[in-house]
């Protein structure tokens, strides 16, 4: 009956252990609550400011609008001038010799790959011809 009283002591001491987790785990959980309040109250108070920001550039666009309005109604009318070169593809036709090419190859990605392609080279053999 000696291991009885070590017994009962250890299942006491088993017992405050436990309760000292459970403590913890409460406290814990309370602090994340209390962490995720804290965000979500700033994360309302960023999308307070967000929504008066966004409020604030639309009265500004507004504004500039009806100035434009004005401006333009006073104004004299002009002839609409497209731009020269509308798609990439149209400003890479100008460069001579490119339409020697295949159609994949005028692309200008292709091309500008190309000249880092044969810059690097270059760069290459200029670095053993001087080593």
């Amino acid at each position: 009956m000696s291991d009885d009283p070590d017994k009962r002591a250890s299942e006491a001491r088993g017992a405050e252990l436990r309760e000292n987790i459970a403590l913890t785990d409460a406290r814990r959980a309370e602090e994340e609550q209390a962490k995720a309040e804290k965000e979500a109250e700033d994360a309302t108070k960023e999308a307070e400011k967000l929504k008066e920001e966004a409020a604030r550039d639309r009265e500004k666009a507004q504004r500039l609008h009806a100035e434009a309005e004005r401006e333009r109604h006073g104004a004299p009318p002009r002839a609409y001038v497209e731009p020269e070169h509308t798609t990439p593809e149209a400003a890479v036709a100008g460069l001579p010799g490119v339409d020697k090419l295949p159609p994949a190859a005028q692309r200008p990605e292709v091309l500008i790959g190309a000249a880092f392609a044969g810059s690097f080279i270059v760069a290459q053999i200029l670095k053993r011809i001087f080593d």
